[in-house]
Protein backbone atom coordinates (compact mmCIF):
# COMPACT_ATOMS: atom_id res chain seq x y z
CA UNK A 1 0.00 0.00 0.00
CA UNK A 2 1.06 3.55 -0.73
CA UNK A 3 0.69 6.31 1.89
CA UNK A 4 -2.73 7.90 1.48
CA UNK A 5 -1.15 11.30 0.73
CA UNK A 6 0.48 9.77 -2.35
CA UNK A 7 -2.88 8.42 -3.51
CA UNK A 8 -4.48 11.83 -2.88
CA UNK A 9 -1.91 13.52 -5.13
CA UNK A 10 -3.24 11.48 -8.07
CA UNK A 11 -6.52 13.37 -7.59
CA UNK A 12 -4.83 16.78 -7.18
CA UNK A 13 -5.45 16.70 -3.44
CA UNK A 14 -3.01 17.88 -0.77
CA UNK A 15 -2.49 16.76 2.81
CA UNK A 16 -4.51 19.79 3.93
CA UNK A 17 -7.52 18.43 1.99
CA UNK A 18 -7.57 15.21 4.04
CA UNK A 19 -8.81 14.08 7.44
CA UNK A 20 -6.55 11.07 7.91
CA UNK A 21 -7.30 7.79 9.69
CA UNK A 22 -3.80 6.35 10.03
CA UNK A 23 -1.44 5.86 7.09
CA UNK A 24 -3.83 4.42 4.50
CA UNK A 25 -7.32 5.90 4.98
CA UNK A 26 -8.69 9.43 4.90
CA UNK A 27 -11.81 11.51 4.40
CA UNK A 28 -12.05 14.49 2.07
CA UNK A 29 -12.63 17.68 4.05
CA UNK A 30 -15.74 19.76 3.48
CA UNK A 31 -14.00 22.59 1.53
CA UNK A 32 -12.86 20.03 -1.08
CA UNK A 33 -16.47 19.08 -1.80
CA UNK A 34 -17.29 22.72 -2.48
CA UNK A 35 -14.26 23.11 -4.76
CA UNK A 36 -15.27 20.04 -6.79
CA UNK A 37 -18.37 21.80 -8.11
CA UNK A 38 -16.17 24.12 -10.19
CA UNK A 39 -14.20 21.34 -11.90
CA UNK A 40 -15.20 19.61 -15.17
CA UNK A 41 -16.66 16.12 -14.70
CA UNK A 42 -15.05 12.97 -16.02
CA UNK A 43 -16.82 10.05 -17.67
CA UNK A 44 -18.77 7.68 -15.40
CA UNK A 45 -18.60 3.93 -16.10
CA UNK A 46 -21.41 1.88 -14.52
CA UNK A 47 -20.71 -1.77 -13.68
CA UNK A 48 -23.75 -4.02 -13.27
CA UNK A 49 -24.52 -7.72 -13.75
CA UNK A 50 -27.10 -10.37 -14.54
CA UNK A 51 -29.04 -11.82 -11.61
CA UNK A 52 -26.40 -13.39 -9.36
CA UNK A 53 -26.14 -16.64 -7.47
CA UNK A 54 -26.20 -16.38 -3.67
CA UNK A 55 -22.41 -16.07 -3.59
CA UNK A 56 -22.38 -13.07 -5.96
CA UNK A 57 -20.65 -12.76 -9.32
CA UNK A 58 -17.81 -10.39 -8.39
CA UNK A 59 -19.00 -6.94 -9.53
CA UNK A 60 -16.75 -5.19 -7.02
CA UNK A 61 -13.76 -7.30 -8.08
CA UNK A 62 -14.50 -6.50 -11.74
CA UNK A 63 -14.94 -2.79 -10.99
CA UNK A 64 -11.56 -2.65 -9.25
CA UNK A 65 -9.83 -4.75 -11.91
CA UNK A 66 -11.36 -2.62 -14.67
CA UNK A 67 -10.03 0.55 -13.04
CA UNK A 68 -6.60 -1.07 -12.60
CA UNK A 69 -6.62 -2.13 -16.26
CA UNK A 70 -7.56 1.40 -17.35
CA UNK A 71 -4.74 2.79 -15.23
CA UNK A 72 -2.29 0.38 -16.91
CA UNK A 73 -3.46 1.74 -20.28
CA UNK A 74 -2.60 5.26 -19.15
CA UNK A 75 -6.05 6.53 -18.14
CA UNK A 76 -6.53 8.86 -15.16
CA UNK A 77 -9.13 6.81 -13.29
CA UNK A 78 -10.77 6.64 -9.88
CA UNK A 79 -13.22 4.27 -8.21
CA UNK A 80 -16.48 5.27 -6.52
CA UNK A 81 -17.82 2.27 -4.59
CA UNK A 82 -20.07 1.35 -1.67
CA UNK A 83 -18.91 0.58 1.85
CA UNK A 84 -19.37 -3.03 3.00
CA UNK A 85 -22.05 -3.84 5.57
CA UNK A 86 -21.23 -6.10 8.51
CA UNK A 87 -24.40 -8.07 7.76
CA UNK A 88 -23.14 -9.80 4.58
CA UNK A 89 -19.57 -9.91 5.90
CA UNK A 90 -20.58 -12.07 8.87
CA UNK A 91 -23.40 -13.70 6.92
CA UNK A 92 -22.55 -15.15 3.50
CA UNK A 93 -19.84 -13.12 1.78
CA UNK A 94 -17.15 -12.88 4.46
CA UNK A 95 -16.04 -9.58 2.91
CA UNK A 96 -17.16 -6.84 0.54
CA UNK A 97 -13.97 -5.14 -0.66
CA UNK A 98 -13.20 -7.12 -3.82
CA UNK A 99 -10.99 -10.16 -4.00
CA UNK A 100 -7.69 -11.65 -5.12
CA UNK A 101 -5.48 -9.02 -6.77
CA UNK A 102 -8.42 -6.64 -7.15
CA UNK A 103 -9.14 -5.45 -3.63
CA UNK A 104 -9.70 -2.21 -1.80
CA UNK A 105 -6.96 -1.63 0.75
CA UNK A 106 -6.66 -1.82 3.71
CA UNK A 107 -9.35 -4.44 3.08
CA UNK A 108 -9.72 -5.69 6.65
CA UNK A 109 -10.18 -2.17 8.04
CA UNK A 110 -12.67 -1.33 5.28
CA UNK A 111 -14.67 -4.50 6.01
CA UNK A 112 -14.58 -4.08 9.80
CA UNK A 113 -15.87 -0.61 10.88
CA UNK A 114 -13.85 1.46 8.35
CA UNK A 115 -14.14 5.13 9.41
CA UNK A 116 -17.31 4.59 11.45
CA UNK A 117 -19.86 5.76 8.85
CA UNK A 118 -22.17 2.78 9.36
CA UNK A 119 -22.21 3.31 13.12
CA UNK A 120 -22.93 7.03 12.73
CA UNK A 121 -25.85 6.26 10.42
CA UNK A 122 -27.19 3.67 12.88
CA UNK A 123 -26.83 6.14 15.77
CA UNK A 124 -28.67 8.90 13.88
CA UNK A 125 -31.45 6.50 12.90
CA UNK A 126 -31.86 5.12 16.43
CA UNK A 127 -31.73 8.60 17.98
CA UNK A 128 -34.81 9.45 15.93
CA UNK A 129 -36.47 6.21 17.11
CA UNK A 130 -35.75 7.15 20.73
CA UNK A 131 -37.18 10.65 20.19
CA UNK A 132 -40.32 9.13 18.64
CA UNK A 133 -40.95 6.85 21.62
CA UNK A 134 -40.09 9.67 24.01
CA UNK A 135 -42.77 11.84 22.40
CA UNK A 136 -45.29 9.01 22.75
CA UNK A 137 -44.30 8.42 26.39
CA UNK A 138 -44.70 12.06 27.41
CA UNK A 139 -47.79 12.59 25.23
CA UNK A 140 -46.17 15.59 23.57
CA UNK A 141 -48.12 18.22 21.67
CA UNK A 142 -47.51 16.20 18.51
CA UNK A 143 -50.09 13.71 19.81
CA UNK A 144 -48.38 10.76 18.12
CA UNK A 145 -50.58 7.68 17.75
CA UNK A 146 -48.34 4.83 18.91
CA UNK A 147 -50.16 2.34 16.67
CA UNK A 148 -49.35 4.59 13.68
CA UNK A 149 -45.58 4.80 14.27
CA UNK A 150 -43.65 2.93 11.59
CA UNK A 151 -40.09 4.19 12.22
CA UNK A 152 -38.18 1.06 13.27
CA UNK A 153 -34.68 0.66 14.71
CA UNK A 154 -31.57 -0.59 12.89
CA UNK A 155 -28.57 -2.84 13.52
CA UNK A 156 -25.66 -3.61 11.19
CA UNK A 157 -25.76 -7.37 11.82
CA UNK A 158 -28.03 -9.98 10.27
CA UNK A 159 -30.47 -11.05 13.01
CA UNK A 160 -33.81 -12.57 12.00
CA UNK A 161 -34.99 -12.70 15.65
CA UNK A 162 -35.30 -8.91 15.62
CA UNK A 163 -37.52 -8.58 12.55
CA UNK A 164 -40.58 -8.29 14.79
CA UNK A 165 -40.40 -7.10 18.40
CA UNK A 166 -42.50 -5.64 21.20
CA UNK A 167 -40.98 -2.73 23.13
CA UNK A 168 -41.99 -0.67 26.15
CA UNK A 169 -42.71 -3.66 28.40
CA UNK A 170 -42.13 -3.57 32.15
CA UNK A 171 -44.46 -0.82 33.37
CA UNK A 172 -45.16 2.86 32.75
CA UNK A 173 -41.56 3.98 33.38
CA UNK A 174 -40.38 1.96 30.37
CA UNK A 175 -42.61 3.65 27.81
CA UNK A 176 -45.70 2.67 25.87
CA UNK A 177 -45.84 -0.97 24.72
CA UNK A 178 -46.07 -1.31 20.94
CA UNK A 179 -45.02 -3.58 18.11
CA UNK A 180 -41.97 -2.62 16.07
CA UNK A 181 -38.80 -4.29 14.81
CA UNK A 182 -35.30 -3.86 13.42
CA UNK A 183 -33.97 -3.36 9.89
CA UNK A 184 -30.36 -3.74 8.86
CA UNK A 185 -28.49 -0.42 8.84
CA UNK A 186 -27.97 -0.58 5.08
CA UNK A 187 -31.78 -0.47 4.72
CA UNK A 188 -32.09 2.66 6.87
CA UNK A 189 -33.67 5.68 5.23
CA UNK A 190 -30.86 7.69 6.83
CA UNK A 191 -28.42 5.64 4.73
CA UNK A 192 -30.42 6.43 1.60
CA UNK A 193 -30.49 10.11 2.53
CA UNK A 194 -26.73 10.25 3.09
CA UNK A 195 -26.17 8.66 -0.32
CA UNK A 196 -28.46 11.02 -2.28
CA UNK A 197 -27.65 14.24 -0.39
CA UNK A 198 -25.72 16.84 -2.39
CA UNK A 199 -24.35 18.77 0.59
CA UNK A 200 -24.97 19.52 4.28
CA UNK A 201 -27.99 21.73 3.59
CA UNK A 202 -29.57 19.03 1.43
CA UNK A 203 -28.77 16.42 4.09
CA UNK A 204 -30.60 18.42 6.78
CA UNK A 205 -33.55 19.11 4.49
CA UNK A 206 -33.97 15.43 3.72
CA UNK A 207 -33.54 14.38 7.36
CA UNK A 208 -36.27 16.82 8.37
CA UNK A 209 -38.64 15.31 5.78
CA UNK A 210 -38.43 11.78 7.23
CA UNK A 211 -41.95 10.54 7.96
CA UNK A 212 -42.05 8.59 11.23
CA UNK A 213 -45.80 8.14 11.75
CA UNK A 214 -49.12 9.91 12.15
CA UNK A 215 -50.89 11.76 14.94
CA UNK A 216 -54.38 10.93 16.20
CA UNK A 217 -55.91 13.22 13.59
CA UNK A 218 -54.13 11.35 10.80
CA UNK A 219 -51.64 14.14 10.04
CA UNK A 220 -48.04 13.14 9.20
CA UNK A 221 -45.34 13.52 11.85
CA UNK A 222 -41.82 14.15 10.55
CA UNK A 223 -38.34 14.26 12.06
CA UNK A 224 -38.49 18.01 11.57
CA UNK A 225 -41.62 18.30 13.73
CA UNK A 226 -39.86 16.18 16.38
CA UNK A 227 -36.94 18.68 16.29
CA UNK A 228 -34.58 15.80 15.58
CA UNK A 229 -32.91 17.18 12.44
CA UNK A 230 -30.06 19.09 14.06
CA UNK A 231 -28.93 16.30 16.37
CA UNK A 232 -29.13 13.70 13.60
CA UNK A 233 -27.07 15.91 11.28
CA UNK A 234 -24.52 16.44 14.07
CA UNK A 235 -24.05 12.68 14.37
CA UNK A 236 -23.42 12.56 10.61
CA UNK A 237 -20.94 15.47 10.49
CA UNK A 238 -18.04 13.19 9.52
CA UNK A 239 -20.09 10.43 7.88
CA UNK A 240 -21.13 12.74 5.03
CA UNK A 241 -17.48 13.14 3.99
CA UNK A 242 -16.36 10.54 1.40
CA UNK A 243 -13.60 8.10 2.32
CA UNK A 244 -10.41 7.87 0.27
CA UNK A 245 -8.55 4.54 0.06
CA UNK A 246 -6.75 2.66 -2.73
CA UNK A 247 -6.96 -0.50 -4.80
CA UNK A 248 -4.37 -3.29 -4.86
CA UNK A 249 -2.51 -1.38 -7.59
CA UNK A 250 -2.90 2.10 -6.16
CA UNK A 251 -6.02 3.34 -7.98
CA UNK A 252 -7.67 6.06 -5.85
CA UNK A 253 -11.01 4.85 -4.49
CA UNK A 254 -13.74 6.96 -2.91
CA UNK A 255 -15.71 4.42 -0.87
CA UNK A 256 -18.79 5.93 0.70
CA UNK A 257 -22.28 4.80 1.67
CA UNK A 258 -23.83 1.39 1.31
CA UNK A 259 -27.62 1.16 0.79
CA UNK A 260 -28.81 -2.40 0.07
CA UNK A 261 -29.59 -3.04 -3.58
CA UNK A 262 -32.69 -5.17 -3.07
CA UNK A 263 -34.20 -3.01 -0.31
CA UNK A 264 -32.87 0.46 -1.09
CA UNK A 265 -31.25 1.99 -4.18
CA UNK A 266 -27.94 0.13 -3.90
CA UNK A 267 -25.50 2.83 -5.06
CA UNK A 268 -22.64 4.67 -3.39
CA UNK A 269 -23.09 8.33 -2.44
CA UNK A 270 -23.72 11.11 -4.92
CA UNK A 271 -21.04 13.13 -3.11
CA UNK A 272 -18.41 10.42 -3.67
CA UNK A 273 -19.36 9.87 -7.33
CA UNK A 274 -19.29 13.59 -8.11
CA UNK A 275 -16.04 14.06 -6.19
CA UNK A 276 -14.39 11.25 -8.15
CA UNK A 277 -15.73 12.64 -11.45
CA UNK A 278 -14.32 16.07 -10.57
CA UNK A 279 -10.87 14.62 -9.96
CA UNK A 280 -10.43 11.92 -12.63
CA UNK A 281 -10.90 11.40 -16.35
CA UNK A 282 -12.88 8.19 -15.73
CA UNK A 283 -14.91 7.04 -12.72
CA UNK A 284 -15.76 3.37 -12.30
CA UNK A 285 -18.80 2.79 -10.09
CA UNK A 286 -21.20 -0.08 -9.48
CA UNK A 287 -24.80 -0.67 -8.49
CA UNK A 288 -26.01 -3.45 -6.22
CA UNK A 289 -26.96 -6.96 -7.39
CA UNK A 290 -28.26 -7.40 -10.95
CA UNK A 291 -29.26 -4.74 -13.47
CA UNK A 292 -32.92 -5.24 -12.52
CA UNK A 293 -32.27 -3.87 -9.01
CA UNK A 294 -29.24 -1.65 -8.54
CA UNK A 295 -28.73 -0.37 -12.07
CA UNK A 296 -32.39 0.53 -12.72
CA UNK A 297 -32.31 2.49 -9.47
CA UNK A 298 -28.97 4.04 -10.43
CA UNK A 299 -30.66 5.53 -13.47
CA UNK A 300 -34.19 6.27 -12.24
CA UNK A 301 -33.26 7.38 -8.70
CA UNK A 302 -29.60 8.41 -8.37
CA UNK A 303 -29.06 9.91 -11.82
CA UNK A 304 -32.44 11.66 -11.78
CA UNK A 305 -31.73 13.16 -8.35
CA UNK A 306 -28.08 14.09 -8.93
CA UNK A 307 -28.25 15.22 -12.55
CA UNK A 308 -25.54 12.79 -13.70
CA UNK A 309 -25.45 10.23 -16.54
CA UNK A 310 -22.89 7.52 -17.33
CA UNK A 311 -20.88 7.22 -20.53
CA UNK A 312 -20.75 3.39 -20.65
CA UNK A 313 -22.32 0.33 -19.01
CA UNK A 314 -20.56 -2.95 -18.21
CA UNK A 315 -22.60 -6.11 -17.63
CA UNK A 316 -20.86 -8.87 -15.65
CA UNK A 317 -21.66 -12.51 -16.39
CA UNK A 318 -20.18 -15.73 -15.00
CA UNK A 319 -20.32 -19.35 -16.05
CA UNK A 320 -21.96 -20.39 -12.78
CA UNK A 321 -24.69 -17.73 -12.97
CA UNK A 322 -25.56 -18.54 -16.58
CA UNK A 323 -25.62 -22.25 -15.73
CA UNK A 324 -28.05 -21.50 -12.89
CA UNK A 325 -30.32 -19.51 -15.21
CA UNK A 326 -30.08 -22.31 -17.77
CA UNK A 327 -31.50 -24.82 -15.29
CA UNK A 328 -28.22 -26.36 -14.14
CA UNK A 329 -26.44 -26.69 -10.81
CA UNK A 330 -23.52 -24.22 -10.51
CA UNK A 331 -21.82 -26.31 -7.83
CA UNK A 332 -21.57 -29.57 -9.74
CA UNK A 333 -20.77 -28.45 -13.27
CA UNK A 334 -22.90 -29.26 -16.27
CA UNK A 335 -23.29 -28.99 -20.01
CA UNK A 336 -22.65 -26.28 -22.57
CA UNK A 337 -26.35 -26.52 -23.43
CA UNK A 338 -27.17 -25.17 -19.96
CA UNK A 339 -24.94 -22.18 -20.65
CA UNK A 340 -26.66 -21.56 -23.98
CA UNK A 341 -30.07 -21.77 -22.29
CA UNK A 342 -28.91 -19.30 -19.64
CA UNK A 343 -27.89 -16.80 -22.32
CA UNK A 344 -31.57 -15.91 -22.75
CA UNK A 345 -31.37 -14.41 -19.27
CA UNK A 346 -28.39 -12.30 -20.34
CA UNK A 347 -30.18 -11.11 -23.49
CA UNK A 348 -33.08 -9.90 -21.33
CA UNK A 349 -30.69 -7.77 -19.28
CA UNK A 350 -29.13 -6.43 -22.48
CA UNK A 351 -32.57 -5.20 -23.53
CA UNK A 352 -32.91 -3.50 -20.14
CA UNK A 353 -29.60 -1.70 -20.67
CA UNK A 354 -30.76 -0.65 -24.13
CA UNK A 355 -33.94 0.79 -22.61
CA UNK A 356 -31.71 3.50 -21.10
CA UNK A 357 -29.93 4.14 -24.40
CA UNK A 358 -26.73 2.08 -23.98
CA UNK A 359 -25.10 -0.87 -25.72
CA UNK A 360 -23.40 -2.73 -22.84
CA UNK A 361 -19.90 -4.15 -22.76
CA UNK A 362 -20.30 -7.77 -21.62
CA UNK A 363 -17.50 -9.10 -19.45
CA UNK A 364 -17.04 -12.71 -18.40
CA UNK A 365 -15.62 -12.82 -14.87
CA UNK A 366 -13.55 -15.99 -15.06
CA UNK A 367 -13.43 -18.20 -11.98
CA UNK A 368 -10.84 -20.89 -11.32
CA UNK A 369 -12.17 -24.14 -12.75
CA UNK A 370 -14.25 -22.55 -15.53
CA UNK A 371 -14.11 -24.72 -18.64
CA UNK A 372 -12.95 -23.27 -21.93
CA UNK A 373 -15.97 -24.73 -23.75
CA UNK A 374 -18.34 -22.81 -21.45
CA UNK A 375 -16.40 -19.55 -21.82
CA UNK A 376 -16.32 -19.94 -25.59
CA UNK A 377 -20.08 -20.59 -25.68
CA UNK A 378 -20.71 -17.30 -23.86
CA UNK A 379 -18.46 -15.41 -26.27
CA UNK A 380 -20.10 -17.03 -29.30
CA UNK A 381 -23.60 -16.19 -28.02
CA UNK A 382 -22.62 -12.58 -27.44
CA UNK A 383 -21.09 -12.17 -30.88
CA UNK A 384 -24.11 -13.76 -32.55
CA UNK A 385 -26.19 -10.96 -30.99
CA UNK A 386 -23.71 -8.24 -31.93
CA UNK A 387 -22.55 -7.70 -28.35
CA UNK A 388 -19.09 -6.49 -27.39
CA UNK A 389 -17.62 -9.10 -25.03
CA UNK A 390 -14.34 -9.30 -23.12
CA UNK A 391 -12.96 -11.82 -20.64
CA UNK A 392 -11.88 -10.64 -17.19
CA UNK A 393 -9.18 -12.43 -15.21
CA UNK A 394 -8.42 -9.81 -12.60
CA UNK A 395 -8.85 -11.96 -9.51
CA UNK A 396 -5.67 -13.87 -10.39
CA UNK A 397 -3.85 -11.32 -12.57
CA UNK A 398 -4.93 -7.91 -11.25
CA UNK A 399 -4.95 -5.02 -13.71
CA UNK A 400 -3.25 -7.13 -16.38
CA UNK A 401 -6.30 -9.41 -16.36
CA UNK A 402 -8.56 -6.39 -16.82
CA UNK A 403 -6.78 -4.75 -19.76
CA UNK A 404 -8.94 -6.23 -22.53
CA UNK A 405 -12.08 -5.12 -20.69
CA UNK A 406 -10.51 -1.70 -20.04
CA UNK A 407 -9.76 -1.23 -23.75
CA UNK A 408 -13.36 -2.11 -24.69
CA UNK A 409 -14.75 0.25 -22.05
CA UNK A 410 -12.54 3.17 -23.10
CA UNK A 411 -13.77 2.71 -26.68
CA UNK A 412 -17.40 2.55 -25.54
CA UNK A 413 -17.02 5.67 -23.38
CA UNK A 414 -15.51 7.59 -26.30
CA UNK A 415 -18.81 7.42 -28.19
CA UNK A 416 -21.29 10.30 -27.80
CA UNK A 417 -23.01 9.94 -24.43
CA UNK A 418 -26.71 9.03 -24.77
CA UNK A 419 -29.14 11.63 -23.44
CA UNK A 420 -30.76 10.98 -20.07
CA UNK A 421 -33.73 8.64 -20.45
CA UNK A 422 -35.91 7.45 -17.56
CA UNK A 423 -38.54 4.69 -17.49
CA UNK A 424 -41.29 6.98 -16.24
CA UNK A 425 -42.16 10.61 -15.59
CA UNK A 426 -42.59 11.86 -12.04
CA UNK A 427 -46.12 13.13 -12.74
CA UNK A 428 -47.33 9.61 -13.56
CA UNK A 429 -49.26 7.67 -10.91
CA UNK A 430 -47.33 5.35 -8.56
CA UNK A 431 -49.08 2.38 -10.18
CA UNK A 432 -47.90 3.39 -13.67
CA UNK A 433 -44.35 3.91 -12.39
CA UNK A 434 -44.28 0.47 -10.78
CA UNK A 435 -45.69 -1.14 -13.93
CA UNK A 436 -43.11 0.64 -16.10
CA UNK A 437 -40.26 -0.90 -14.12
CA UNK A 438 -41.94 -4.29 -13.71
CA UNK A 439 -42.78 -4.71 -17.39
CA UNK A 440 -39.66 -3.18 -18.97
CA UNK A 441 -36.96 -4.45 -16.59
CA UNK A 442 -38.45 -7.58 -15.00
CA UNK A 443 -40.68 -8.82 -17.84
CA UNK A 444 -43.88 -8.85 -15.75
CA UNK A 445 -47.23 -8.61 -17.50
CA UNK A 446 -49.20 -7.39 -14.48
CA UNK A 447 -48.73 -5.90 -11.01
CA UNK A 448 -51.04 -7.25 -8.30
CA UNK A 449 -51.56 -5.20 -5.12
CA UNK A 450 -52.49 -6.56 -1.70
CA UNK A 451 -55.25 -4.87 0.27
CA UNK A 452 -52.61 -3.25 2.50
CA UNK A 453 -50.74 -1.92 -0.54
CA UNK A 454 -53.94 -0.39 -1.97
CA UNK A 455 -54.53 1.38 1.35
CA UNK A 456 -50.94 2.60 1.29
CA UNK A 457 -51.43 4.04 -2.20
CA UNK A 458 -54.64 5.76 -1.14
CA UNK A 459 -52.83 7.43 1.77
CA UNK A 460 -49.92 8.39 -0.52
CA UNK A 461 -52.32 10.26 -2.80
CA UNK A 462 -54.12 11.89 0.12
CA UNK A 463 -50.84 13.21 1.54
CA UNK A 464 -49.52 14.37 -1.84
CA UNK A 465 -46.53 12.03 -2.15
CA UNK A 466 -47.55 10.52 -5.50
CA UNK A 467 -44.96 12.63 -7.38
CA UNK A 468 -42.06 10.71 -5.81
CA UNK A 469 -40.11 8.15 -7.90
CA UNK A 470 -40.33 4.44 -7.16
CA UNK A 471 -37.83 2.12 -5.46
CA UNK A 472 -38.91 -1.52 -5.75
CA UNK A 473 -37.67 -3.96 -3.11
CA UNK A 474 -37.42 -7.47 -4.54
CA UNK A 475 -35.27 -10.59 -4.48
CA UNK A 476 -31.92 -10.25 -6.26
CA UNK A 477 -31.85 -13.90 -7.36
CA UNK A 478 -34.61 -13.68 -9.96
CA UNK A 479 -36.19 -11.23 -12.36
CA UNK A 480 -39.47 -12.08 -10.62
CA UNK A 481 -40.29 -11.75 -6.91
CA UNK A 482 -39.73 -15.50 -6.43
CA UNK A 483 -36.03 -16.37 -5.86
CA UNK A 484 -36.63 -19.89 -7.16
CA UNK A 485 -37.77 -18.66 -10.60
CA UNK A 486 -34.39 -18.35 -12.28
CA UNK A 487 -33.73 -17.88 -15.98
CA UNK A 488 -35.58 -15.71 -18.46
CA UNK A 489 -38.95 -14.63 -17.09
CA UNK A 490 -41.84 -13.22 -19.11
CA UNK A 491 -45.53 -12.62 -18.52
CA UNK A 492 -45.69 -13.18 -14.76
CA UNK A 493 -47.52 -11.29 -12.01
CA UNK A 494 -45.51 -9.09 -9.65
CA UNK A 495 -47.13 -8.98 -6.18
CA UNK A 496 -46.78 -5.71 -4.22
CA UNK A 497 -47.42 -6.30 -0.52
CA UNK A 498 -46.96 -2.73 0.77
CA UNK A 499 -45.77 0.72 -0.30
CA UNK A 500 -43.81 2.81 2.20
CA UNK A 501 -43.37 6.57 2.08
CA UNK A 502 -39.65 7.42 2.27
CA UNK A 503 -40.10 11.17 2.09
CA UNK A 504 -36.63 11.97 3.40
CA UNK A 505 -34.64 10.05 0.84
CA UNK A 506 -37.28 11.00 -1.72
CA UNK A 507 -38.97 7.88 -3.08
CA UNK A 508 -41.81 5.42 -2.51
CA UNK A 509 -40.60 1.95 -1.47
CA UNK A 510 -42.71 -0.85 -2.97
CA UNK A 511 -42.09 -4.19 -1.24
CA UNK A 512 -42.75 -7.28 -3.36
CA UNK A 513 -43.12 -10.94 -2.47
CA UNK A 514 -41.55 -12.05 0.81
CA UNK A 515 -38.78 -9.45 0.85
CA UNK A 516 -37.41 -8.71 4.33
CA UNK A 517 -35.52 -5.65 5.54
CA UNK A 518 -33.53 -7.56 8.17
CA UNK A 519 -31.62 -10.54 6.70
CA UNK A 520 -30.90 -13.67 8.72
CA UNK A 521 -27.70 -15.65 9.08
CA UNK A 522 -27.20 -18.90 7.19
CA UNK A 523 -26.81 -22.29 8.86
CA UNK A 524 -23.02 -21.88 8.65
CA UNK A 525 -22.43 -18.11 8.72
CA UNK A 526 -19.12 -16.58 7.68
CA UNK A 527 -18.76 -15.27 11.24
CA UNK A 528 -17.74 -18.78 12.31
CA UNK A 529 -14.67 -18.57 10.04
CA UNK A 530 -13.50 -15.11 11.17
CA UNK A 531 -10.94 -14.80 13.95
CA UNK A 532 -8.30 -12.55 15.51
CA UNK A 533 -4.73 -13.87 15.72
CA UNK A 534 -2.45 -13.43 18.71
CA UNK A 535 -0.55 -10.65 16.88
CA UNK A 536 -3.77 -8.73 16.20
CA UNK A 537 -4.41 -9.77 12.57
CA UNK A 538 -8.02 -10.35 11.52
CA UNK A 539 -8.34 -13.71 9.78
CA UNK A 540 -11.00 -15.14 7.48
CA UNK A 541 -12.18 -11.87 5.85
Amino acid sequence: MRPIQEIAERLDLTAADLMTYGEYMAKLRLPVLRQNADRPAGRIILVSAINPTRAGEGKTTVSIGLAQGMQRLGARVALALREPSLGPIFGIKGGGAGGGRCQLEPSTRINMHFTGDMHAIGAAHNLLAALVDNAVHFRSELDLEHRQVFWRRVLDVNDRALRQAVIGLGGRLNGVPRETGFDITAASEVMGILCLAEDLADLKRRLGNILVGFDRAGAPVTAGRLKATGAMAALLHDAILPNLVQSSEGVPALVHGGPFGNIAHGCNSVIATKSAAARAEYVVTEAGFGFDLGAEKFFDLKCRSAGIWPSAVVLVVTVRALRTHGGGNPDTGGTVEEIRAGMEHLYHHVESVQAFGFEPVITINRFAGDREADLAAIEAGCREHGLNVARFDGFERGGTGGESLADAVIQAAARPRPPARFLYALDESPERKILAVASTIYGASEVVYSRAALKDLERIRTLGYEQLPICIAKTHLSLSSDPARVGHQDGFELPVESVRICAGVGYLLALTGDIVTMPGLSATPAAQRIDLSDDGEVLGV
